[in-house]
Protein backbone atom coordinates (compact mmCIF):
# COMPACT_ATOMS: atom_id res chain seq x y z
CA UNK A 1 0.00 0.00 0.00
CA UNK A 2 1.32 3.39 -0.83
CA UNK A 3 2.05 6.31 1.53
CA UNK A 4 0.06 9.22 1.31
CA UNK A 5 1.73 12.86 0.96
CA UNK A 6 -0.19 15.66 1.60
CA UNK A 7 1.37 18.91 -0.71
CA UNK A 8 0.22 22.19 -0.02
CA UNK A 9 1.35 24.90 -2.38
CA UNK A 10 -0.15 28.09 -4.03
CA UNK A 11 1.54 28.03 -6.93
CA UNK A 12 -0.49 25.21 -9.22
CA UNK A 13 2.74 24.41 -11.22
CA UNK A 14 4.79 23.20 -8.25
CA UNK A 15 1.71 21.59 -7.62
CA UNK A 16 1.27 20.03 -11.05
CA UNK A 17 5.47 19.18 -10.65
CA UNK A 18 5.07 17.45 -7.17
CA UNK A 19 2.15 15.23 -8.69
CA UNK A 20 3.48 14.35 -11.07
CA UNK A 21 6.94 13.27 -9.69
CA UNK A 22 5.72 11.66 -6.49
CA UNK A 23 2.58 10.26 -7.64
CA UNK A 24 4.07 7.29 -8.89
CA UNK A 25 5.53 6.22 -5.92
CA UNK A 26 3.03 7.79 -3.27
CA UNK A 27 -0.96 8.72 -3.22
CA UNK A 28 -1.12 12.40 -3.39
CA UNK A 29 -3.17 14.89 -2.26
CA UNK A 30 -2.84 18.54 -3.31
CA UNK A 31 -4.02 21.49 -1.46
CA UNK A 32 -3.55 25.14 -2.63
CA UNK A 33 -3.57 26.82 0.37
CA UNK A 34 -3.37 26.16 4.45
CA UNK A 35 -6.20 26.87 5.13
CA UNK A 36 -8.10 23.78 2.74
CA UNK A 37 -5.19 21.41 3.81
CA UNK A 38 -5.84 21.63 7.81
CA UNK A 39 -9.67 21.44 6.66
CA UNK A 40 -8.68 18.22 5.03
CA UNK A 41 -6.81 16.75 7.75
CA UNK A 42 -9.53 17.90 10.46
CA UNK A 43 -11.99 15.57 8.09
CA UNK A 44 -10.10 12.96 9.48
CA UNK A 45 -7.26 12.42 7.11
CA UNK A 46 -4.26 11.31 8.08
CA UNK A 47 -1.14 11.32 5.33
CA UNK A 48 2.43 10.37 6.00
CA UNK A 49 4.05 13.02 4.95
CA UNK A 50 3.67 17.12 4.57
CA UNK A 51 5.00 18.63 2.32
CA UNK A 52 4.40 22.74 2.24
CA UNK A 53 5.17 25.24 0.80
CA UNK A 54 6.29 28.04 3.05
CA UNK A 55 5.42 31.41 1.76
CA UNK A 56 1.47 30.82 1.00
CA UNK A 57 -1.36 34.04 1.11
CA UNK A 58 -3.73 33.34 4.10
CA UNK A 59 -2.20 30.93 6.00
CA UNK A 60 1.20 30.51 5.45
CA UNK A 61 3.81 27.41 5.87
CA UNK A 62 4.73 28.37 8.84
CA UNK A 63 1.56 28.75 10.46
CA UNK A 64 0.15 25.94 8.61
CA UNK A 65 3.16 24.03 10.39
CA UNK A 66 2.98 25.01 13.82
CA UNK A 67 -0.62 24.38 13.60
CA UNK A 68 0.07 20.71 12.86
CA UNK A 69 3.13 20.39 15.43
CA UNK A 70 1.48 22.14 18.42
CA UNK A 71 -1.59 19.40 17.31
CA UNK A 72 -2.23 16.67 19.74
CA UNK A 73 -3.55 14.59 16.38
CA UNK A 74 -0.93 15.09 13.97
CA UNK A 75 2.21 16.50 15.84
CA UNK A 76 3.67 13.35 14.70
CA UNK A 77 3.59 13.68 10.81
CA UNK A 78 6.40 14.79 9.69
CA UNK A 79 6.66 18.30 7.64
CA UNK A 80 9.17 18.78 4.92
CA UNK A 81 8.82 22.74 4.24
CA UNK A 82 9.74 23.70 0.44
CA UNK A 83 10.66 27.16 -0.13
CA UNK A 84 12.51 29.49 -2.60
CA UNK A 85 12.75 32.24 -0.03
CA UNK A 86 16.87 33.16 0.67
CA UNK A 87 17.36 32.78 4.26
CA UNK A 88 15.10 29.66 4.50
CA UNK A 89 17.91 28.33 6.79
CA UNK A 90 17.38 31.21 9.09
CA UNK A 91 13.76 31.38 9.15
CA UNK A 92 13.54 27.47 9.91
CA UNK A 93 16.15 28.00 12.71
CA UNK A 94 14.26 30.64 14.43
CA UNK A 95 10.90 28.90 13.83
CA UNK A 96 9.58 28.20 17.63
CA UNK A 97 8.94 24.46 16.94
CA UNK A 98 10.52 21.81 15.13
CA UNK A 99 10.56 20.99 11.78
CA UNK A 100 11.56 17.93 10.33
CA UNK A 101 12.87 18.73 7.11
CA UNK A 102 13.11 21.97 4.36
CA UNK A 103 14.43 21.89 1.24
CA UNK A 104 15.28 25.40 -1.10
CA UNK A 105 13.46 25.67 -4.17
CA UNK A 106 14.61 24.93 -7.16
CA UNK A 107 14.77 21.63 -6.15
CA UNK A 108 16.42 18.05 -7.66
CA UNK A 109 13.62 15.73 -7.75
CA UNK A 110 16.00 12.96 -6.98
CA UNK A 111 16.87 14.91 -3.71
CA UNK A 112 13.35 15.73 -3.08
CA UNK A 113 12.40 11.86 -3.08
CA UNK A 114 15.17 10.95 -0.96
CA UNK A 115 14.63 13.25 1.53
CA UNK A 116 11.23 12.45 1.77
CA UNK A 117 11.97 8.58 1.96
CA UNK A 118 14.63 9.59 4.83
CA UNK A 119 11.99 11.26 6.71
CA UNK A 120 9.29 8.60 6.34
CA UNK A 121 12.00 6.05 7.49
CA UNK A 122 12.50 8.14 10.76
CA UNK A 123 8.96 8.19 11.26
CA UNK A 124 8.61 4.85 10.75
CA UNK A 125 11.33 3.48 13.08
CA UNK A 126 10.20 5.83 15.64
CA UNK A 127 6.51 5.30 15.97
CA UNK A 128 6.58 1.47 15.57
Amino acid sequence: MKKTLLIVDDDLSILKLLNFILSKDYDVVVKNNGIDAFGWLEDGHFPDLILSDLQMPYFDGQSFAKNVKISGFYRDIPVLLLSAAHDLDEQVSNMPFKIDGYMHKPFKPTELKSAINQLLQVYESTNV
